[in-house]
């Protein structure tokens, strides 16, 4: 099977962000997705932008054009956003994200009525079912097919970092799952979906296709879920090992650091040099104790097996790419990783309100509402609970 890859602009960046829509007073999802649509499906027609369904009509996802920037693709995920607050905001409804809801039931949940949502639901059954996720997309433009796969290996090994960072779905169903990203480990259940193979280049991708197709475990590379995967239609790399970030400023921040390290790997192989890896089975684990531990996790760095702490081995990464994130004009969105690391990740953030209010998840909910309007307020959030 011979799959093009289109041709796009090198480091090109492309976001999608997945949003839920709740009742604002509850905080329960609420399945308005098909009205959001309906109305602004005209009316957003000649943006840049568009805002469309997921799985689950309790969610909108917004997406941004191709931009040169990071600052130009969140630009247009903010006047997204802002669209369809124009029709959220008289429903009382309120837009907020995060890797899983804190509280919602998966029997309580309408599934969109498009034939793939359906023939996903009925083969997949429960856990098809159970996929109250929400992540975020990261394409980063890559401009010669023969890098895709030598730089999708070397992603692997900075995928516990990137998830680490969005981590925000320690809690499940009304449970406190003791987990900083339960998405992560319950996203890899569904076919095609989880770790990307550790294929060599773009030749046995396309055999890896053609054995998929061939046996009706997928129609085409669209349904391909990896947490890092090729997106041959667009002619780029996505990351999709992300739970969904809270705030905008997050969002921007790990989609410069995805940025800067697909720019970095590819000015390496320019150079004519081998980029790192390591053995598939380092980055299984590695993917386990970032799910697990988030920012506090130790991280298998090389084929050696030298383990560090992720914080660390971050700082130290940022600080390798300082340079290619001031070339690539992100330098701003890329100085949030920062605030990030000395905040703390969504899943801590909730974890604390959740303590904070004796474990009610109401209030969760709140905060992340609160959060989505107006980036981490979590001081402010504390302080007016009284601790």
């Amino acid at each position: 099977m011979t799959v093009p890859f289109a041709t796009s602009a090198r480091s090109s960046v492309g976001l999608e962000w997945e949003l839920m829509l709740a009742d604002g007073i509850t905080g329960d999802l609420v399945p308005r997705a098909p009205e959001v649509i309906d109305v602004l499906e005209d009316a957003t027609a000649l943006e840049r932008y568009t805002v469309t369904g997921e799985l689950l009509t309790n969610t909108v996802e917004v997406t941004s054009g191709i931009g040169d920037t990071v600052a130009a693709a969140v630009d247009d995920i903010a006047d997204a956003i802002a669209a369809v607050r124009t029709v959220t905001n008289p429903m009382d409804v309120e837009l907020l994200c995060a890797g899983s809801h804190p509280f919602a039931q998966w029997y309580e949940q309408s599934v969109t009525d498009k034939t793939r949502y359906h023939k996903l639901i009925e083969r997949t059954q429960w856990w098809g079912r159970n996929m109250m996720i929400w992540g975020i997309h990261i394409h980063v433009g890559v401009e010669d097919v023969n890098k895709v796969f030598p730089i999708i290996n070397a992603l692997s090994v900075y995928l516990p970092h990137l998830q680490a960072l969005s981590a925000s779905s320690p809690f499940w169903a009304g449970e406190r799952t003791g987990y900083a990203s339960n998405r992560s480990l319950v996203f890899q259940q569904l076919p095609t979906a989880g770790l990307p193979w550790p294929l060599q280049d773009w030749s046995e991708f396309e055999g890896y296709l053609d054995d998929m197709v061939r046996t009706g475990v997928m129609a085409d590379a669209s349904e391909v879920r990896w947490d890092i995967r090729p997106a041959p239609r667009w002619g780029t790399i996505e990351v999709r090992a992300c739970d969904g970030m809270s705030t905008l400023p997050e969002l921007a921040a790990v989609a410069s650091l995805v940025q800067a390290l697909v720019e970095h790997f590819s000015r390496l192989l320019d150079e004519g040099r081998e980029l790192t890896v390591v053995q598939p089975w380092f980055v299984r684990e590695n993917k386990w104790r970032a799910a697990r531990y988030g920012l506090d996790a130790r991280v298998i760095v090389d084929s050696d097996g030298t383990q560090r702490p992720v914080r660390e081995h971050l700082r130290e990464t940022m600080a390798e790419l300082a340079d290619v994130a001031v070339d690539l004009k992100c330098a701003r969105e890329f100085a949030g990783l920062d605030t990030i690391l000395e905040q703390g990740a969504s899943y801590a953030r909730q974890t604390l309100v959740a303590d904070a209010a004796e474990g009610d998840l109401r209030e969760v909910v709140q905060h992340l509402i609160r959060e989505f309007r107006a980036g981490p307020t979590l001081r402010e959030h504390l302080a007016a609970l009284g601790h």
